[in-house]
Formats: C-alpha cells, structure tokens, sequence
C-alpha cells in the first residue's frame, strides 16, 4: 500500500470535526497567516486551568505549571528544528521578549543595531524609538525584496551589537534567502543574531546554518501555531551572559527564599530573559495545541506540504482570472511563506467587503493577504479565492 501525499490530510472530516467552534456555518476563513482557528481542545484546555488552580491553589505552579512549560518547551524547540534541551524564555508577546534582549544594550551607549526596512510594527517601532534615544540603527532596505541578503551581509560590519531581521517577512511572506549565512557573519563580528519566527514556525522549515547554537530565535502561539494569545517564546544560546535591565523576579526564582541582595543575579538557562507572573491558561492552550498537531500527524514538514499545495491553488485561480500582475508573494515555493499577497490600492475596504460575505482575510497597506490552513477543504479556497476577486473588482 502507497503511503499517502505529504500534501494532504489523512482524514479531514477528522481533522474539521476538530474545530467545531470555529468552523461554523458557512464562511470561509482565510486567516491562516495571522488569526488561524483554534481546535476544540484549547477551550478545554482552559477549564483545566481553572481546575488545577481550584485543586492545587498556590502550588499550581509547583505541581502543575512548571512540567507543562518544560513539556511546551522542548516541543516549540523541537518545532522549531532545535534540541528540545535548549534554554527558552516565555512571554505574552514577542515585543516584551525583545526589549528585554534590547535592553542588554543601553541605547546610551550607542550600540550598532542592524535591521531591515520589512520588520514587523513593533520591532520597527521600538527600534526607531530608540534611535531616537541615541542607538545607532542602520535600517536596511527590505524593497526591492532581490538582493535583500545582500544588503544586509554588507550592513553587518565589525563593531555591530546586534542583527535582527525576520526569517519570513510579514507583509508579502517572502522568505529570506542565505539566513544561515547572515547568521554566521553575525556572530563572525560579534553580534547577537536576532531572527524573528513568527511567520515560520509550524509553517517554514527553516535551516539555521553555521551558527545554530549562538541563535536568538522569537515567535509565537497566535498564528500558524494555533495558540492563542499570551505565549511567545524567546530561545536563547546557553552561552549568553547578557544582563537585561528590563527583568523580572522570575529571572532568579530559585533565589527567593536567600537574603535580598543588591547584586542583581540571574537564574540558570531561559531564566535571565524571563518577566514576572504570567497568566497560565496560555501553556494549558499550548499543551493542547501541541498534542493536537501530534494525533493527525501534521508534522512542520507535513504543514509546509499541505500550505504549498494550497497556496499554489490559491495562484493558478488568481493566474487563471486575470490577476498574475498584481501577486506580490513569490512563485517559487522555497522563497514563499504561508499566505499569498495580492496588491489592491483599496485593500482595506476590500477586506470589508469581503467580511461582509463571510469571507474572512486581512491587510496590511495596499497589501491583501489570503491564508490558507490545513482544515480548509479546496472548495472552502477555491470560493474565498473567487470572492477576493470579485471584491477587488468591485467599484
């Protein structure tokens, strides 16, 4: 007996079946790159949350949420194409987790901080606030998106504190070429490598090159991985000894009970870049969420197949009515990410118009971005494609 396409799900009706709350009536959801839908399991997963609190009540923590992070942990790790023994941080959002980063480098100091034009709103944000604060921020060009490598490679010069830039780009997911290369001459000149993930994890396999080990990688729950809000992740090189000034007394929980000491230390592996109490539920989710992608067998390299079949399909139906110009992803699957980006100079109300026939998709600019998703059935694409058309069309 064959064994089946990685370009498919074993059995859909399962898999659909599995997320009953969100795949309702008969609108299509085309928010795969940002809002995907959550399986039944997470909401049950909040229930237990409540549940080992009223059982446990302050020793939850001990007896409940310590494993679980462990355990969410060392799968994102693996996901990610990292052992599942190195050292992570977690936080409600990846802007909480960078700052900290950031804040090894007092902008005082003018720390040379390399980054690209592309980055999403909250990086570009804090960077361009502290360039206003004295950083030294050479922002480069992410447009045109050929020769991106190449600029950034030139920008990263001896003397730079740190390289950050995204794996996937947010607006039109293109994958960034010669990662692994940017890295290694990162670390060549000193340099923390910073990668933002968000729009790779549990969607791009990504090969990290050289220089694996010294890697700061971010990402988090809310998109392809199915979460929710209120978990992002930080994995850190076990070398580090960088000292954040943004920290929280979770960074040296082991020490509570020593004397009060004013020598800030700092706790042992992902330690150092953790905050202060968090809400809980958001592990629960993930726990939920991780065993899920286990049972059906949906494997990154199982999710990469099924996304590229679908967004191709996603390409031939805006090719075949007339709208080849205006793609903005590219057509090469190994350069292109989870969604397909379409130009439309009014692509916010063509959101709204598309919105009000069920059909749920997103923008960013003049950008529309159409994501598909593993539940999805090719009909589903197929009339969510069709209606995009439509409304772009519209006058």
């Amino acid at each position: 007996m064959s064994a089946e396409p990685l370009d498919v799900v074993s059995d859909l009706p399962a898999l659909r079946a599995a997320y009953s709350r969100f795949l309702v009536g008969d609108r299509v959801l085309l928010t795969g790159h940002s809002h995907q839908a959550w399986p039944d399991v997470a909401r049950d997963a909040l229930v237990r949350s409540f549940d080992d609190a009223a059982r446990f009540v302050d020793d939850k923590w001990e007896q409940a949420i310590a494993p679980m992070q462990e355990r969410v942990g060392a799968a994102i790790l693996a996901r990610m194409g990292f052992r599942g023994g190195d050292a992570i941080a977690f936080g409600k959002s990846t802007h909480e987790l960078v700052f900290r980063l950031l804040s090894c480098f007092p902008a005082a100091s003018r720390p040379r901080i390399v980054t690209t034009t592309g980055e999403f709103h909250s990086l570009h944000r804090q960077l361009a606030r502290l360039a206003e604060e004295g950083a030294d921020v050479v922002w480069v060009p992410a447009e045109p998106r050929e020769g991106l490598a190449d600029r950034l490679l030139a920008a990263i010069t001896p003397g730079t504190a740190m390289v950050a830039f995204s794996a996937v780009l947010f607006e039109d997911a293109h994958v960034v070429p010669r990662l692994g290369e940017i890295v290694a001459r990162a670390a060549e000149v000193g340099a923390v490598p910073l990668v933002d993930a968000y729009h790779a994890f549990n969607a791009v396999p990504i090969v990290w090159g050289p220089a694996k080990t010294q890697l700061f990688v971010t990402a988090g729950g809310y998109k392809y991985a199915e979460f929710g809000e209120g978990i992002c992740w930080l994995r850190i090189p076990s070398t580090t000894a960088l000292r954040p000034v943004d920290t929280g007394w979770f960074a040296d929980f082991a020490a509570l009970s020593a004397p009060r000491a004013f020598t800030v230390a700092y706790g042992s592996g992902g330690a150092r870049f953790t905050g202060a109490t968090f809400d809980a539920s958001a592990f629960y989710r993930a726990d939920a969420v991780l065993a899920h992608w286990e049972r059906f067998g949906l494997t990154v390299p199982k999710l990469r197949a099924i996304s590229l079949r679908q967004t191709r399909r996603i390409l031939a139906i805006l090719d075949a009515h007339g709208r080849s110009a205006d793609v903005v992803s590219l057509r090469d699957d190994d350069r292109r990410g989870g969604f397909v980006a379409v130009r439309h100079p009014d692509a916010g109300a063509v959101v709204a118009r598309l919105r009000a026939a069920s059909v749920f998709v997103d923008a960013r600019r003049d950008l529309l971005r159409l994501g598909p998703a593993p539940y999805l059935t090719d009909d589903e694409i197929d009339r969510g494609t069709l209606a995009a058309i439509e409304a772009m069309s519209a006058r």
